[in-house]
């Protein structure tokens, strides 16, 4: 499978040879705030089948914490995707061009969601992260 993904203003473009997986919906704050939205749509994805097509020197890097952050358009703003020690780690799904052929698999850290937003029913919930990634 291949995927391909760009911002909003076309300016920067990657492929995945392979396949995203893993998707899950962040609903803390702090993803609220990175993805301008309720929640953020993500995806794992393998670093050795993950290329930059176009714009790789537009991209903006802001590490959330160490070790970890997010890659971003300088032009137009659109999250691409997550990294882990330099490198690409994930993909906002957002972003996609095309079916990635996945499902959002559980939704984490709802105990700080949104009072204003309403959660799917029969979807598999986590008050923080899910048990196996917590340590």
């Amino acid at each position: 499978m291949t995927l391909t993904g760009e911002c909003f203003c076309g300016s920067i473009q990657y492929q995945i040879n392979g396949r995203a997986y893993d998707a899950r919906s962040c609903h803390c704050s702090r993803c609220r705030k990175a993805f301008s939205a309720q929640a953020s749509s993500y995806a794992l994805v393998n670093s050795s089948e993950f290329q930059w097509l176009r714009g790789e020197a537009l991209l903006t890097v802001f590490e959330s914490q160490p070790g970890f952050g997010w890659q971003f358009c300088s032009r137009c703003g659109s999250t691409l995707c997550g990294t882990h020690n330099g490198e690409v780690h994930g993909i906002t799904l957002g972003c996609l061009n095309n079916d990635p052929e996945l499902e959002i698999g559980y939704h984490l850290y709802i105990g700080s969601k949104a009072s204003w937003e309403r959660l799917p029913s029969g979807v598999t919930l986590y008050e923080a992260a899910p048990p196996e990634q917590q340590a």
